[in-house]
C-alpha cells in the first residue's frame, strides 16, 4: 500500500516470520491438491468435502439445531452465504462476523482467528480441505481462538480493511485471507493462504504472543491504527484536468503488453474498465494507440483460454502472459465489464468481431446465471471434483471420439490441441494430457487459410462448439454460487441495458428489465434502503456504497434503454439515499459503509478500482449524470467535491482510477443531453432512436419526451423537457449542451451527419 507503520512494526513483522515461516504464503506457488468433491450443484457443494458432506438439512432440522450448530454442524448452518454454508460441517467452532463472537472471545481473553474468502475462490477451497477440515488444526483453532469466518462478497466493508492490513504487512493481498486480532477488532498479525504445515505452528506460536507478550500486540495494534487512518486522509489537490487522462494514457501505454495484449506481466486481469477508460480517451483526442490497445487485448484475451471457447464467458485472470492457463473461476462482474468493453469497441469501429463477442457474454450470462426470478448468480467455480478447471479441459482422444476423425482434426488444429496437451501442471510444472481450447488468430482467418469462406467455416465451428457443450454437459459442473449481489446486478444490468440499446436487441432489454424488478422489489426495503444479497427467497444484510452507486447506474442505462420513467425515479432516490447515508459532507467524496451502519475500525473511504470499480467512481458519474437529467445543482456540487477528495491521490497516481476517471472526461467534454420527441411505437421515432443509440457517446445524457401518459412524470424529473415537442408533427431529435439546443432534427440522413461531428 506504500504506507509505513513504524520501525517497531517492521522489526516485530521480522521476528515473528522467522520464528516460524518456513512454508509459502504465495497462492501461485502453494500446493496441488485432489479431494472428492462433487460440485454438480449448490446443494450438493455447500457444505464441505464429499466425505463429510450429507444433504442440505431441512429448514425444520435447523430449526431445531442448537444454537451452536449440534454436533453435526457449527454455527455456520445459519447462515444463508454458500462460502460460509460451506465451512458449515467444519470441526473448528466457527462463528460468523457477530457481537456474539467478539464478547466470547472478550470475556474468555483470547484473540481472534478470522478466515476471509469466497464461494469459489479456489485456494480458499485449498486451506479448507487441508487445514479447515483438519481435526488438528482445528483442536489448536478451537482451544486458543475465537474462530470467525467471513464472505468477502456479502461484507466488502470487512474485507477492505483488513485486506489493506494483509497489503501493508505482506506487500500482497488475495485469498483466503488470514487475520489474527484483539477482540477489539485491531489486527496483529495477517496474511493470505497457510499449508497445514504453517499453521500448526501459527496457530500456537500467536496464542502464546497473545498471553506473553500482550505489550508487542499493543504496539504493533496501534501503529496498525495510525496507518490505516493515515490511508484514509483525503489527499485533496488542485483542479483535476484533461492532463489527469493524459497521464493515464501514457501509463497504461508503457505498461501495454503489444505482443499479447494486456498489461504488466503474469498474472493477468482482463481489467475491462481500464479498456473503456482508453476508448473514451480515443473519443476525446483521436489518438490511434488507444483503440489499437483496445483492440488487441480485447481479441487477445476472446482468443485465449481465459475465455470458455466451448461455452462462452471470460474466466477470472491468466496466470500466464498469454492469456492461455487462467484460474477457472467465472464471476458476474467480469463477464459485465468485458461485455461493455467489448460492446463500446464494436459502437466505435462497427467491427462485428466485438458485437459477436458480447453476444456471447450475454448468451452464458442469460443461460447458466440468470436466476427464474431474474436475478444474476454471483459465479461459478473454478473446481468441480476435486479439481481446479477439470469442467473445462480436453483429451485430443476425446474431441476425436466425440467429433470423428475429420471434425475432430479441424477442432485440433484450429484449437492448438498438442498430444501430451498444451499447459503445464501447476503442482508438477510438467504437461499432463489435458488441453485447454485456445486460439492463436480469428476465425476469419482460419478461414481464409484453409479458402473456405468465413460465413461458412464460423457455422462449422459453432455445430463443433455445440456437440462439446451437449457432451461437456454431462461432466460434474462446478459449483454455482446462487446467491444475487446488488452491486454486481448493477453492473450486469448495466450490460444488458447498454447492449439492448447499441445492437437493438429486445431480448436483452427483457432480461434487464426482469433483473432491475427483481432488485427493486427482493433487495429495497420500504423506506427504500438497499439489501446486500438475496437468497434462494431471502434477502440481507445492510447495503454498501457499490450497491447503491451500481444499481443506480444499471437504472440510469435501463432508463436510457427503455424510456420507462420508474426506472429514473428509482435511480434518482437512490442518488438521493446516498447522499443522505454515505456522503462525507466535510471533506467530499462517500463511505464504503453508512452513517448508520455498523461500526468498524475505521469508516473507509476508496476510489481506486480493483476487480470492480471503486463505488465512488461511479457515484461521480451518476451525480454528474442526475445534474444533468434534473438540472438541480446539488447533485453537480456533491461531484464536484467528490473530485476534489481525491484530487491529490489522482495527481500522485491517476494509473488505477480509471472509472472516476470516466467521470472526468464526461465532466469536461462538455456532456451533452440528448433529446428525442415522439411516440415510441411510431416507427420514424425508433429509427431515430436507433441512429443515436448506435454512436459511442459516453459523454451524454439520453432522455424521451413522450407524447403519451408518461409525459408529466418525465417532466416533473426533469423540467428541461417542457420545451421539448414534435416539429410539425415529427419526432426530433435535440442535441443540447448545458440545455442550450442546436436546431432539431427529424430527419435521419441528416441527424447521422449532425452525430458523426459529436
Amino acid at each position: 500500500m506504500g504506507v509505513s507503520i513504524g520501525n517497531a512494526y517492521r522489526v516485530f513483522l521480522f521476528l515473528v516470520l522467522l520464528s516460524f515461516m518456513s512454508g509459502c504464503n504465495d497462492n501461485s506457488s502453494a500446493p496441488a491438491y485432489k479431494t472428492n468433491k462433487n460440485s454438480s450443484g449448490m446443494d450438493a457443494s455447500a457444505l464441505g468435502s464429499q466425505s463429510t458432506r450429507k444433504s442440505l438439512p431441512t429448514a425444520s432440522v435447523i430449526a431445531k439445531l442448537p444454537a451452536n450448530g449440534g454436533k453435526e454442524f457449527n454455527r455456520l448452518i445459519f447462515e444463508s452465504s454458500p462460502y460460509l454454508l460451506q465451512h458449515a460441517r467444519n470441526p473448528i467452532d466457527w462463528y460468523p462476523w457477530s457481537e456474539s463472537a467478539f464478547k466470547k472471545a472478550l470475556d474468555e481473553d483470547k484473540p481472534v482467528f478470522l478466515s476471509i474468502g469466497y464461494t469459489t475462490c479456489h485456494w480458499c477451497h485449498v486451506m479448507e480441505h487441508e487445514s479447515f477440515e483438519d481435526t488438528e488444526v482445528a483442536e489448536l483453532m478451537n482451544r486458543d481462538y475465537v474462530c470467525i469466518k467471513v464472505d468477502r462478497e456479502e461484507r466488502p466493508d470487512i474485507d477492505n480493511i483488513y485486506m489493506s492490513v494483509t497489503q501493508m504487512m505482506t506487500g500482497r493481498g488475495g485469498w483466503p485471507m488470514t487475520v489474527i486480532m484483539s477482540p477489539q477488532k485491531v489486527p496483529f498479525f495477517a496474511g493470505t493462504y497457510y499449508p497445514k504445515s504453517s499453521m500448526t505452528r501459527l496457530i500456537p506460536h500467536f496464542a502464546n504472543i497473545w498471553e506473553n507478550e500482550r505489550n508487542k500486540v499493543t504496539e504493533i495494534g496501534k501503529a496498525i491504527m495510525k496507518s490505516l487512518k493515515e490511508m484514509q486522509a483525503n489527499r485533496s489537490g488542485g483542479d483535476l484536468n484533461a492532463s489527469h487522462l493524459d497521464a493515464c494514457f501514457h501509463a497504461l501505454r508503457e505498461n501495454f503488453d503489444p505482443k499479447n495484449g494486456g498489461f504488466g506481466n503474469r498474472p493477468k486481469f482482463p481489467t475491462a474498465h481500464n479498456l473503456s477508460f482508453l476508448l473514451r480517451y480515443h473519443k476525446r483526442t483521436e489518438n490511434t494507440d488507444a483503440l489499437e490497445i483496445v483492440k488487441t487485448t480485447l481479441k487477445k484475451i476472446h482468443q485465449g483460454g481465459i475465455y470458455d471457447q466451448v461455452g462462452f464467458g471470460i474466466h477470472r485472470y491468466s496466470v500466464d502472459n498469454e492469456w492461455l492457463v487462467p484460474h477457472f473461476e467465472k464471476m458476474l462482474y467480469d463477464q459485465a465489464l468485458f461485455a461493455q468493453a467489448n460492446l463500446e469497441c464494436f459502437q466505435i469501429t462497427k467491427d462485428p468481431y466485438f458485437s459477436e463477442t458480447v453476444d456471447e457474454i450475454l448468451t452464458y450470462v442469460s443461460r447458466d446465471m440468470t436466476s427464474p426470478e431474474g436475478g444474476f448468480y454471483s459465479a461459478e467455480d473454478a473446481d468441480s471434483e476435486g479439481e481446479e478447471g477439470k469442467f473445462y479441459v480436453w483429451e485430443q482422444e476425446e474431441i476425436e471420439n466425440i467429433l470423428g476423425p475429420n471434425d475432430g482434426t479441424l477442432f485440433l488444429q484450429v484449437y492448438r490441441f498438442e498430444k501430451d496437451g498444451n499447459f503445464l501442471d501447476e503442482a508438477t510444472h510438467k504437461k499432463n494430457g489435458t488441453n485447454i481450447p485456445h486460439l492463436r488468430k480469428s476465425l476469419d482467418q482460419h478461414a481464409r487459410d484453409n479458402n473456405l469462406s468465413p460465413k461458412e467455416f464460423r457455422k462449422k465451428i459453432r455445430s463443433l462448439h455445440a456437440k462439446l457443450f451437449e457432451h461437456r454437459g454431462k461432466r460434474i459442473h462446478p459449483q454455482k454460487d446462487d446467491k444475487v449481489l446488488t452491486d454486481w446486478n448493477g453492473l450486469m444490468i448495466s450490460a444488458f441495458s447498454q447492449s439492448a440499446k447499441a445492437l437493438n436487441q429486445q431480448k436483452y432489454l427483457k432480461i434487464a428489465q426482469k433483473a432491475a424488478d427483481f432488485c427493486l422489489s427482493e433487495l429495497r426495503q420500504k423506506n427504500g434502503r438497499l439489501l446486500k444479497r438475496w437468497r434462494r427467497g431471502k434477502a440481507g444484510l445492510p447495503a454498501h456504497l457499490e450497491d447503491y452507486a451500481f444499481l443506480t447506474q444499471g437504472l440510469l442505462d435501463l432508463y436510457e434503454a427503455s424510456f420507462k420513467v420508474k426506472y429514473l425515479q428509482a435511480a434518482i432516490e437512490l442518488v438521493d439515499l446516498t447522499r443522505k447515508h454515505f456522503e462525507d459532507s466535510e471533506n467530499g467524496g462517500f463511505f464504503l459503509t453508512a452513517d448508520d451502519g455498523e461500526k468498524l475500525l475505521i469508516r473507509a473511504k476508496e476510489i481506486y478500482d480493483g476487480a470492480i470499480p471503486s463505488g465512488n467512481s461511479v457515484m461521480a458519474l451518476n451525480l454528474l449524470r442526475v445534474h444533468k437529467i434534473t438540472g438541480q445543482e446539488k447533485y453537480l456540487h456533491s461531484a464536484e467535491n467528490l473530485f476534489s477528495a481525491f484530487s491529490g491521490s489522482l495527481q500522485k497516481s491517476p494509473q488505477g482510477a480509471e472509472v472516476l476517471l470516466h467521470a472526468l472526461d464526461f465532466s469536461l467534454a462538455p456532456a451533452k443531453e440528448i433529446v428525442i420527441a415522439g411516440d415510441l411505437t411510431s416507427k420514424k421515432t425508433l429509427q431515430l432512436i436507433k441512429a443515436v443509440n448506435q454512436e459511442f457517446m459516453p459523454a451524454k445524457v439520453l432522455l424521451f419526451r413522450p407524447t403519451d401518459t408518461e409525459n408529466p412524470k418525465i417532466t416533473k424529473l426533469s423540467p428541461f423537457l417542457i420545451n421539448h415537442n414534435l416539429v410539425n408533427g415529427k419526432p426530433a431529435v435535440y442535441i443540447c449542451q448545458d440545455q442550450t439546443c442546436q436546431k432539431p432534427e427529424t430527419e435521419l440522413e441528416e441527424l447521422l451527419k449532425v452525430l458523426a461531428k459529436q
